[in-house]
């Protein structure tokens, strides 16, 4: 199966953004980009050619190839019954659902430090967010410029008043911030967020001293003091639901949810938005993103190593840098997948150390997702 566009940054080295249209070889892809799209790439190309700044190579922070990021499937490696995986999907988009497949996407994406979600307990909003009066929105686009998104995260309360404190979710971070409101933002953005680990923060505790658990409120009488925990998800996916600014994204985002929780269920890895189980996947509606005529638009933040996959590399980079570390220091996946946690797959180390709280390992930005592209995101 084809897999959806891509988009992926690495926090772990020095962060790159990239855009990959499919699993089809770049050359192909560059044929059907349109003619002024290969005329800016060909610019872009020959600029960073000149400047040394190539998106090719195996150095550090190299942008990976698209097929490094997702093969096309193979019979001899993945089993024939792989091509056919999709024939288990019954979900289908509506008739009409058009979307531009012919772009080329992979390395057109800019990137981004650090994005905030914003719990508002609902699943659309005004066309701009920022413009949700009394909002914290309003007050996080007045204040500062960073990646901001209105999701469907419960509030404290469950309501959708904007008049009382709600969750904030901090990526890549991980991080939960209670009691946001709009007049603790200048505090928010100050104290947690400027200190908070971002897409091109090297991935090591040292990077990042430990942000604090309380944070006085500026108005004690009126706003209750900011509180912050990590978020008990080993990855969370985001998904634009906003169809104030395209239908397209409030007819995907609940179709795809459907299938997602049909494959993540079964492996114990499902988590809907009152479910705070340690690991496991939480999947969020957000507003805007951008690039709706490539709908569905999908985001991916994953905590390093989330479920054991990882662990024949960590153990070798750890070796590199710690000689005297052995294999009893890495315990080996378990049935589920999952290399420290238990059969759940949640990615919290048995041993209690503070790798669990390093943030994001990766965030990927999946373009042109269909409910039948579940079926590989899942493993993926």
């Amino acid at each position: 199966m084809s897999p959806p566009s891509a988009t992926t940054t690495n926090p772990s080295s020095s962060s790159h953004l990239s855009s990959s249209s499919s699993a089809s070889p770049a050359a192909a892809a560059a044929q059907r980009m349109p003619v002024k799209q290969k005329m800016a790439v060909s610019l872009k190309s020959l600029m960073s050619s000149v400047l040394g700044r190539g998106s090719s190579g195996s150095g550090a922070g190299a942008t990976p190839g698209v097929t490094e990021l997702f093969a096309k499937t193979d019979p001899a490696r993945d089993g024939d019954e792989c091509l056919h995986d999709c024939d288990s999907c019954t979900v289908r988009y509506p008739r009409g659902f058009k979307i531009d497949e012919e772009d080329l996407l992979y390395g057109h994406v800019k990137g981004w430090s650090t994005h905030v979600l914003v719990g508002t307990g609902k699943a659309d909003w005004v066309r701009d967010v920022a413009d949700e009066k009394g909002s914290v929105m309003e007050a996080i686009d007045r204040a500062d410029r960073l990646m901001l998104s209105a999701s469907n995260m419960p509030t404290p309360h469950d309501t959708s008043d904007y008049s009382e404190p709600t969750t904030v979710l901090l990526l890549p971070a991980f991080t939960l911030v209670q009691n946001v409101h709009p007049r603790n933002v200048p505090t928010l953005l100050s104290q947690i967020v400027s200190n908070a680990p971002t897409n091109t923060s090297p991935l090591r505790l040292e990077s990042h001293p430990p942000l604090p658990r309380s944070i006085p409120s500026p108005d004690p009488s009126s706003v209750p003091d900011l509180l912050t925990r990590p978020c008990p998800h080993s990855a969370v996916i985001l998904m634009c639901s906003q169809k104030t600014r395209d239908a397209r994204c409030g007819q995907s985002a609940p179709l795809l949810r459907k299938e997602l929780e049909r494959h993540l269920r079964p492996l114990g890895l499902y988590r809907d938005l009152h479910d705070e189980r340690p690991g496991g996947v939480g999947i969020y509606f957000i507003s805007h993103v951008g690039g709706h005529k490539y709908s569905a638009n999908v985001m991916i933040y994953r905590r390093p190593n989330a479920f054991g996959q990882d662990d024949d590399d960590a153990v070798v980079e750890e070796e590199t840098h710690d000689p005297q570390s052995s294999a009893s220091d890495h315990p080996a996946p378990n049935g589920n997948g999952n290399g420290n946690g238990e059969a759940n797959g949640n990615g919290k180390p048995a041993n209690g150390d503070a790798k669990a709280d390093l943030g994001a390992g990766q965030c990927i930005w999946l373009a042109r997702v269909k409910p039948e592209d579940c079926e590989n995101l899942v493993p993926s």
